[in-house]
């Protein structure tokens, strides 16, 4: 009966340990207050698992990155110190941004899924989004009436990581989306985006300056400017591998 009952108030894992426990108790002599606190804990845990499970599930990350794994050593100039601070977390709780810009291959995607991972570790609402992915989905819930819907997914998260601004053209509606998204969040969430155009080099990406500038201004107002400079990452390996072929 006690098992059911532990079941029905959605109370699994102290029904699963908790015979367990009370032979622990017994062997320890613990106080019952030890015991309740014991059990407690175990449902505690399992909770905040499943929480951390379920954030990075709905962050949509794709392949997880760690910051471990990031090399630090390849990029020619990298602020690593700035980077390593962003990792406390405390930008997302002042709403700030993070902006990085730099050539492709340099591990921006990377840096930005590793500090979203970070945040969903912490249980902080989180999603990962390819520039180009967000302005497609946005035109796609104007056809079904799910419009405002949709804008909700973007703007209602505590970290919103927008990747690979300017790798792929955007029209000018699209562009007015990824402003509107920008627009709504400033000083209501926080943002990583990625880029490897320079700010000078926006008004290309909104279709104008006057928009650009918007942008930039709400980018930066709150938030920091991380700067990559060096060679593909990708291409290093490509030439390795076309050495190891010469050599044979």
């Amino acid at each position: 009966m006690l098992k059911d009952d532990l079941k029905y108030l959605g109370l699994t894992t102290v029904a699963a340990v908790y015979e367990e426990k009370i032979k622990e108790a017994e062997k320890k002599n613990l106080s019952y207050l030890k015991f309740l606190t014991s059990l407690i804990e175990e449902e505690v845990k399992t909770k905040v698992e499943r929480s951390i499970q379920r954030r990075i599930k709905q962050a949509k990350f794709g392949e997880i990155k760690t910051i471990d794994t990031f090399d630090f050593n390849w990029p020619k100039a990298i602020p690593i110190k700035k980077i390593q601070s962003l990792l406390d977390l405390k930008f997302i709780q002042r709403k700030e941004n993070m902006v990085m810009i730099g050539p492709p291959g340099l591990g921006k995607t990377h840096l930005a899924k590793a500090i979203g991972y970070q945040a969903t570790l912490s249980r902080i609402p989180t999603l990962y989004t390819k520039a180009i992915d967000l302005v497609n989905e946005l035109y796609a819930s104007m056809s079904d009436n799910t419009f405002m819907k949709k804008m909700k997914t973007y703007t209602r998260p505590r970290l919103v990581i927008i990747d690979e601004l300017g790798y792929l053209p955007l029209d000018k509606k699209g562009a007015d989306f990824l402003f509107q998204i920008i627009d709504e969040r400033y000083e209501c969430g926080s943002i990583i985006l990625t880029s490897n155009l320079a700010f000078r080099d926006w008004g290309k990406i909104f279709g104008d300056n006057t928009t650009a500038n918007a942008a930039i201004e709400r980018l930066a107002h709150h938030g920091e400017l991380i700067l990559l400079k060096g060679e593909s990452y990708r291409l290093k390996d490509k030439k390795k591998r076309k050495i190891i072929r010469d050599l044979k």
